[in-house]
């Protein structure tokens, strides 16, 4: 399902710029071992487009994205994530915004390639649950939580093999 950010603006359109950028990002990682600041921008445009969602218009704090269909008038953080390494434990998402307007939270995991494999989605009462939780922590920061807390918190909504789950049971404690 295309969205608007698929249209042409100036020379090219913004998939085939993504599409660009995925494969810069990847082979600068291959060669210098460092990564590009991308996948944000990255997470964000494979978010909307997956799960027909509109950018948030220009400026507005808080959230990245605002529901059309299903999740019409919803407010999300999308949250990027690229795993380039399985074994590496304490993988964090990027800091939330508790003190903005949202409701809901978006993680867009991410190959080493910067390809989309799975979207993970919380609510916001999920996501102050747990971090209350965690609290006590003396390594906890505000607002920042682990990649493997926010998937125990959170349900799959997006797989590369299934595309988007929709009304389904899922078990996220058997990580299926």
């Amino acid at each position: 399902m295309a969205t608007d950010q698929a249209k042409p603006s100036g020379i090219f359109s913004v998939d085939k710029l993504i599409s660009e950028a995925r494969q810069l990002a990847a082979e600068y990682r291959r060669t210098t071992g460092q990564v590009l600041g991308l996948s944000g921008e990255i997470a964000r445009h494979d978010a909307c487009t997956l799960l027909d969602l509109e950018p948030a218009p220009e400026g507005t704090g808080g959230y990245d994205a605002i529901g059309k269909g299903a999740r019409d008038g919803l407010r999300f953080q999308v949250k990027g994530r690229v795993i380039f390494d399985e074994a590496k434990k304490n993988q964090r998402i990027g800091q939330l915004k508790l003190e903005q307007e949202w409701d809901s939270v978006l993680l867009v995991i991410m190959d080493e390639n910067y390809e989309a494999e799975v979207i993970y989605e919380a609510d916001r009462q999920a996501i102050l649950d747990a971090l209350e939780e965690q609290k006590e922590s003396k390594r906890s920061k505000r607002g920042v939580m682990s990649v493997a807390k926010f998937k125990n918190i959170a349900e799959l909504v997006w797989s590369r093999e299934e595309g988007a789950i929709v009304d389904e049971i899922w078990d996220n404690q058997s990580g299926t």
